[in-house]
Order: C-alpha cells, then structure tokens, then sequence
C-alpha cells in the first residue's frame, strides 16, 4: 500500500512510519518541522520528506493519509486536499490497532507517570528473554537506540497514550490498541487542553478496560486510589497488583538501597529475584514491578525478567546524564507533571545524598503552561536546593506573583527559587548559583528548550 503521513516527523507518526515501512508499504511523509533526529531515522529507512502541508506533497498515487494529532486540523490546506479528494484516511493509532496489532499479543502500557520507561522495560526483558518483540516507544530506549519496531514474534509492546486520537478521533489514542496484558501505571489529572477534569480521564480509562479481554491481564499499583477507585467501576479481566513494602500487594519490592538502586522482588510473600541496576528512584521501582509482571504474563520468568533489567540502560531524556565533571552532573529529564517533578528530584536526592541539586524547570506541558498545577509546582520540587523557573511566552498564569509568595513557591527557608523569562537569564542565574561548587544538575522540560542544553554544556567546557 502507498501511504502518506501528515505530521511524519512527530514521535508517534515518526515511529508508524519506521514502522509501515518495514512491514513493507510505501511510505511518504510530509511535516512542518523537518528536524533531527526523526528527519534522520526516516532518511536512513528510505522515507521521502517533503516540507510544509502543501497539496502538492501528497504524492498522486496515495492510497491512504494518515493523519497526525499536531497542528493539523480542519483548515489546514492537507487536510482539506485530502478530505476534497476524498482519498482513505485514518489516525495513526486506528492505523496501528487495524493494520499492524490486529494479529500481535499487545502488551500496552498506560497511565499518567513511566509510559516510556515502563514500556522500554518491557521490551528489553522479552528480547533478552529472546522474544524479538516488536515496540513503540515515545522515546529513544538506550538499549535499542530506535523508537520502534516490527519484531520477529507476536508480540508487541507499546506507550498507549491517553491523549485524543485526532481532530475527527476524540477518544483516547490506546482505544485503538485492543491489548491482551495491559498495564496501568497511576491516573492523575493531566492534559488540561483536552480534559476538563479527572473524570474525564478516568472514563477513558474504563473504557480501555472494556477492551481488554477476560483471559487478559491488568496490572496496577496497589497504592493508587484513583485507578482503585476506577476498577470498581467493573473489571472482566484478571488483575495482579504492584507495590513497594509495606504496600499489600502480590508483586512486591524491598529496597535494599535508599535510591532505589537495589531491591528484591517478591511474589505473594516469596522472594523471587534482586535487581541492582543504574537507575534510581522509586517511581523506577514501580515501573520495574510493572514490566516484570508484563513479561512475567508472556512467560518470562521474575527471575529472567530482574536480570534483564540489571542491564537496562534508561531512555533518552528522562534522567539521562549529558555531561559529567569532577564537579558537576548534567540530567535531561522530559518532565511533564509535578508527580514526576517531585519523584524524579526525590531519587535524585537519595542518590546525591548532601550534594546540592539545582533544578532548572520550564514548564511546557498543555496543562503546566494552563496553569493547573500552578499551585501544587512549588511542592513538588522540596528535594531540590535551588529551582531555576523559566517562564515560556505563552504561559498563561502569573508566574511572577507566585514567586513573591516565596511560600508557595520556595517551601522552606533552604529552597531558593528565582524566575527567568528569557534562556540567556537561565544561563546567567545558574553561573551565579554554583559558582566553583559541586552541584547535581537537572533540566526538567518536554520541549528543546531553545536549545538550552547545548548552551549549558559549553558553558562546561
């Protein structure tokens, strides 16, 4: 088949089209922002690009559009091509769910907080395991060093996101996905844009639940209220819970080390395996019991499924280190809610023990930019010793009235918290704040930041 993906180089489409194409289709794309390192992946698999929503870059022969959820509603000059031509179109995930899952074992990976990493766990126990699954990942896992792919086996890993499927698809991306094991993270308010509120989100969720079938497998935190709470609404399917002790649960975690770096799994009260890897926290902790009960589901043992996360390397962007010195560590970290703010900086401060940790914090998100989470921000950044904020153009709450109130924003006397509205005050704040001194160094944002992590760096150098 000749497909054309509007929206080509986003995470998601970037990722179907990597995939499409090794299924053995013809695939085009077409994009606004045509950038590494998506533009460079698709180049190598033979993908043609062509630049801007232009009728003319829908080639004549497409047999079907997918199209993106980004920047591409109706009005735009695409989309109404396609609609006037009335070529076949479809969203991405209604893609994957009819033409590329409808056959695999789907391992889907849900909730609020670890989907990339969760999911990236995941697939590297089943390879190591020698499953040669297939993935999706909304992110780059270290140990693949790729988004996604097809796999050699039926199964199938995959982030199923929670957010709108397109302009003409309101519900939930993972509908689509019909998975057999399905894991559910946590469910917290989020995506203020398209969500008034929790119930939303939860509704969505129950409606996942109803796809999954009763000889399926839900896995959740045994801790979460919300996700409690939503499962009383009717099941159908078997259930497994996770938890940290002293949590009641049947798959279960002790922490031999306060950073979360090490710890013992046990199942129904017997021990069953140690992991002793390189990431920290326990939130890591969590989306470890998670991806061992998943694999656990397709057959691999607790037991293979610790040893493989002994060498699971991380993802791309969340806690990844990209410099380091006698004296200073730099973390990029893909934050997005202050739940993740709060547990990212908190395993760090396990980890760093009295070493001082300077977060420096743009909050880009849908919902942070809204101001939602204006309230809850200043709570979630306690483990830090300094908060660098840096307020985009288009956020849409005061920022700088907050930070007056140092109570709301800076929570002890210890904290200091400063605000910068352009990236050079970022820069020139942080060389005033750690002048000569050892500091762990966290950048916390889902954009590129203008760039700002490359300029952090050379200020190193």
């Amino acid at each position: 088949m000749r497909i054309h993906i509007l929206g080509i180089c986003g995470t998601l489409m970037g990722s179907i089209a990597l995939l499409a194409k090794a299924a053995g289709h013809q695939v085009t794309g077409s994009d606004q922002n045509i950038y590494p390192p998506m533009s460079d992946q698709l180049a190598a698999a033979g993908i043609d690009l062509a630049d801007g929503y232009r009728a003319e870059n829908i080639p004549a022969d497409t047999e079907l559009v997918i199209i993106g959820n980004a920047n591409l509603p109706r009005g735009n000059p695409a989309v109404e091509y396609v609609l006037n031509q009335r070529i076949p179109y479809t969203s991405g995930a209604e893609w994957l769910g009819r033409y590329l899952l409808q056959d695999r074992w789907v391992i889907a990976i849900a909730g609020t907080h670890g989907k990339t990493t969760t999911t990236s766990m995941v697939a590297w126990i089943l390879e190591q395991a020698g499953m040669a699954p297939g993935y999706l990942v909304g992110g780059v896992p270290a140990n693949f060093g790729q988004s996604a792919r097809l796999g050699e086996t039926p199964f199938f890993v995959i982030e199923a996101d929670e957010y709108d499927t397109s302009y003409f698809d309101r519900r939930s991306k993972f509908l689509h996905y019909h998975p057999r094991t399905a894991v559910l993270n946590n469910l917290e308010y989020d995506h203020a844009d398209i969500f008034p509120d929790l119930e939303a989100i939860t509704s969505q969720f129950h409606l996942l639940i109803r796809t999954i079938p009763g000889t399926g497998l839900i896995i959740h935190s045994s801790a979460d209220q919300n996700l409690q709470a939503l499962l009383t609404r009717g099941c159908w399917s078997e259930t497994l819970t996770t938890g940290i002790e002293p949590e009641p649960a049947a798959l279960t975690a002790r922490l031999t080390s306060p950073d979360g770096s090490q710890f013992q799994v046990f199942l129904n009260g017997t021990k069953v395996a140690s992991v002793q890897w390189s990431l920290s926290g326990e939130h890591n902790v969590r989306n470890a019991l998670s991806a061992l009960a998943a694999a656990r589901h397709t057959g691999v043992t607790l037991a293979q499924g610790a040893q493989a996360l002994c060498s699971f390397q991380g993802v791309k962007r969340r806690m990844e280190v990209i410099y380091q010195s006698s004296t200073v560590t730099i973390y990029d970290d893909f934050a997005h809610h202050p739940t993740a703010i709060r547990t990212t900086l908190d395993g760090l401060r396990q980890k760093a023990g009295n070493a001082k940790i300077l977060a420096i914090i743009e909050p880009g998100s849908h919902t942070m930019r809204k101001g939602t989470h204006a309230e809850t921000l200043a709570d979630a950044t306690v483990a830090a010793d300094q908060v660098i904020w840096f307020r985009p153009q288009n956020i849409q709450w005061d920022m700088a009235s907050h930070l007056q109130d140092s109570q709301r924003f800076s929570i002890s006397d210890n904290i200091e918290a400063l605000l910068a509205t352009t990236v050079s005050k970022v820069q020139e704040l942080k060389a005033e704040s750690a002048e000569g001194e050892p500091v762990q160094l966290v950048i916390m944002s889902n954009s590129g930041f203008q760039g700002f992590h490359q300029k952090l760096i050379s200020q190193q150098l």
